[in-house]
């Protein structure tokens, strides 16, 4: 069998587009209202919309899979990408355009780009190129994590000014698991740890002591629907009290493909990060575990590939893309189930949205670049290979 088919990871190339077709059916069904009614546009229009940013996802996808993956450690790649990371950013506080009170959006009419999306993958990329490069000193805290710390803290703290509190709090939770796995002595590593423990405590103590201060009329009413939805269920819990009626309405089975009720103005953006609850209405558990199921299988595959690959760059990208997957995803779940505040973040693959499902599956073609390598170095070895 020829060698390049045989590397291929092929649970990584179909259980991304099967999740994302299921994405693109459900998006249909769940934006089928607010099209009409809210837009006051054809009720297809974001389904058609969805479905183009997938053609086009999926054609970077393969794009990405056949480029080389060691050529985004260069220098020549990472100084424009972090640049314009920054750059990008900074942009936003005088031309960003404002959608559902964040000012994260570069609006060119026809399509719209959410920067802190591709600031996602530039961290994973960065972070990796650097932690690579600083093996032979990877001890010296000083030389070794500080340039890359101030570089991470930097591009989250401009997306925090949007205010866009959940993409900030993914970038540093992926720059947290890179860390993690940079090489870093376990001595140093339990101290920063530490260190990263005091400082969430102390800042969750002034946010509770002084939430006027630290946060956004909008950020308080989150924080108070979600300590009090069924109190605050006409305002503030409105949002978690209607994904909690639509996945308790949807029981194992569901009410059936369309027959969602909550969508029909009483699930706030139904398309977008709230799409699981009309998912579990309509599919009920089987339709969630579809769900859950495929993404755990892209993040525990992905979380393979960073432990076969012996190249540390391409195994730092792979936890960091995995990580990125795994987060994003709990961070949307947790806020529908009422196990975290909503922060307005997106289901990968599944929710309305073209900037997220492009760099998603352009982070997916970079992993399985990084996979179908380590397979072909591990066939040329003569090592078994255990899919």
């Amino acid at each position: 069998m020829n060698l390049r088919y045989r590397s291929f990871d092929f649970t990584l190339i179909v259980v991304p587009i099967l999740l994302s077709i299921f994405g693109v059916v459900m998006v249909y069904s769940a934006s089928i209202y607010s099209t009409v009614v809210r837009h006051e546009v054809d009720s297809n229009l974001f389904f058609t919309k969805q479905l183009t940013f997938l053609i086009i996802s999926l054609v970077a996808f393969f794009v990405m899979s056949n480029v080389n993956y060691k050529l985004f450690k260069s220098s020549k790649i990472q100084i424009p990408m972090v640049f314009s990371a920054i750059l990008s950013l900074l942009l936003l506080m005088v031309f960003g355009s404002v959608k559902g009170n964040s000012q994260g959006w570069f609006d060119f009419g026809i399509i719209s780009f959410q920067p802190a999306e591709f600031c996602k993958l530039a961290i994973i990329l960065y972070l990796s190129a650097a932690f690579h490069n600083k093996q032979q000193y990877i001890n010296d805290i000083n030389r070794s994590l500080m340039p890359p710390v101030i570089v991470l803290i930097t591009i989250a703290f401009l997306i925090l000014q949007q205010p866009d509190f959940g993409s900030a709090a993914i970038i540093l939770a992926i720059g947290f698991c890179i860390i993690i796995c940079s090489g870093l002595d376990w001595k140093k590593m339990s101290v920063i740890i530490a260190i990263i423990l005091i400082i969430l405590g102390s800042a969750l103590t002034l946010l509770i002591k002084f939430p006027d201060k630290f946060m956004t009329e909008e950020q308080q009413e989150r924080i108070t629907g979600y300590l009090h939805p069924f109190e605050t269920g006409q305002d503030d819990g409105y949002q978690l009290v209607g994904s909690l009626l639509a996945i308790g309405n949807g029981g194992m089975t569901g009410v059936g493909f369309g027959e969602s009720t909550q969508k029909y103005g009483y699930l706030p953006e139904a398309h977008t990060d709230s799409i699981i609850a009309v998912i579990a209405e309509e599919f009920g558990f089987i339709g969630v575990a579809f769900v859950l199921g495929s993404l755990l299988t892209i993040v525990v595959k992905g979380t393979i590939v960073s432990m076969r690959c012996k190249d540390p760059f391409g195994s730092m990208v792979a936890i960091g893309i995995s990580s990125m997957i795994a987060i994003q995803a709990f961070v949307n779940l947790g806020g529908m189930t009422g196990l975290i505040p909503i922060t307005g973040v997106t289901l990968p693959f599944v929710s309305y949205g073209g900037t997220s499902l492009l760099l998603t599956f352009i982070s997916m073609g970079i992993l399985v670049n990084i996979s179908m390598q380590t397979e072909r170095q591990r066939l040329k070895s003569g090592e078994t290979i255990v899919q």
